[in-house]
């Protein structure tokens, strides 16, 4: 029977939720917005399944890539409405030409992040780009499992903890399933974002939001904003959009603070997902290959597993020591902030976070000293 003692022992993936024979497990969000599976005891007939499919239990060891490369879509404007390069976009077309399905992050009606399954090109612009939310993934694994009995081609994305999850839930390996993560900093919690949300809407008057875009690169890749597009109760259609630094959401984000707790350690960062292959951003792409930044975006291709073709896209190989040192996400974890606890406590008391955000994380100027102390000491070592 699953138990979890320490919110830092589950990673939400819903493994174990689709894998019970009793449908006794669902899961529950709890005072932080994240989501955690509880078991009906009653229903429970300890079968140990539940535990047999947790990537939190079972982890695998750490996997190298067997190639890394520098690559970009020649598609100009797949590329710009991309988090990074728009390598995703061709790996889940040529899944739908091979009469595959792709399963992948999008909003919904409520702009809240779950995972769906599209079999169709017309239906990407929903997957494309990043989602900084953990997605609910329902039963994406059974739907998965279901096209894959049947023969069809799977590209199936998401986190390393999902993809971890998805291959436990399998527990075989199916020569037409195909799985891509994505280098993960960590995933911030639905509740902050929806609060985000809330409070953004009351500032601005917005009366309906039409499009969000994490990484909105009309101030440049590496100055990406977050972005919304919506009508004001007055009718009028406006774009709301603040840099990385500026912005209430990603300062949480990338401070660390509003992190789901497995993602300080993660139980499949590093290859451990067992993923085919990882995409990100090529950070340091200015350093690593000139030749390819134009502030576009290039993303960064870790190929797991060797038996794994490439479509066509503009490529070149690079060093993997050099992807790690300007995207160490790769394979370090983030660190716990000793202000998380008091952040979380500021929230629920005030309710309003960008006054909480302003308490508990880092300013801009200390951000920015931080920054250049790095570029200085980055540049001692080269």
């Amino acid at each position: 029977m699953i138990h979890i003692t320490e919110p830092k022992n589950c990673c939400g993936c819903n493994a174990c939720v689709q894998a019970c024979p009793k449908h006794c497990i669902r899961m529950q969000e709890d005072s932080e917005g994240f989501l955690y599976p509880f078991v009906d005891r009653e229903s429970c007939i300890d079968c140990g399944l539940c535990e047999r499919v947790c990537p939190v239990i079972n982890q695998n060891e750490p996997q190298k890539p067997v190639v890394t490369l520098a690559a970009v879509n020649s598609d100009e404007s797949v590329r710009l409405a991309s988090s990074s390069g728009g390598i995703f976009t061709l790996l889940a077309e040529r899944t739908i030409d091979n009469g595959g399905v792709v399963f992948g992050t999008a909003f919904d009606e409520n702009w809240d992040v779950k995972h769906i399954c599209i079999d169709s090109k017309s239906e990407l612009p929903k997957l494309r780009g990043s989602k900084y939310v953990q997605s609910i993934i329902g039963n994406c694994y059974k739907e998965a499992k279901t096209y894959l009995d049947a023969g069809k081609e799977v590209l199936f994305s998401g986190t390393p903890c999902q993809i971890a999850g998805l291959k436990r839930f399998l527990r075989k390996d199916y020569h037409n399933l195909k799985t891509m993560d994505v280098v993960c900093h960590g995933t911030p919690s639905p509740l902050v974002w929806r609060k985000y949300l809330d409070e953004v809407s009351s500032m601005y008057n917005i009366a309906q939001i039409t499009d969000i875009k994490f990484r909105d690169k009309t101030d440049g890749w590496k100055n990406f904003s977050l972005s919304i597009k919506y009508k004001d109760k007055e009718g009028a259609e406006k774009t709301f959009r603040k840099t990385l630094n500026e912005n209430v959401f990603m300062r949480c984000f990338l401070s660390n603070m509003c992190l789901r707790p497995s993602c300080y350690a993660c139980p499949a960062r590093d290859g451990k997902s067992g993923s085919d292959i990882t995409l990100a951003d090529l950070w340091g792409a200015e350093n690593i290959c000139p030749e390819s930044d134009d502030d576009k975006g290039v993303s960064l291709v870790l190929l797991r597993n060797k038996d794994f073709t490439l479509p066509g896209f503009e490529k070149k190989e690079i060093e993997y020591s050099k992807a790690v040192m300007y995207n160490p996400s790769i394979e370090s974890d983030v660190t716990l902030p000793n202000k998380r606890d008091k952040f979380f406590r500021l929230l629920h008391r005030s309710g309003i976070l960008k006054a909480t955000v302003k308490c508990t994380t880092k300013s801009k100027f200390e951000v920015l000293t931080e920054k250049i102390i790095w570029n200085i000491k980055n540049r001692i070592l080269k």
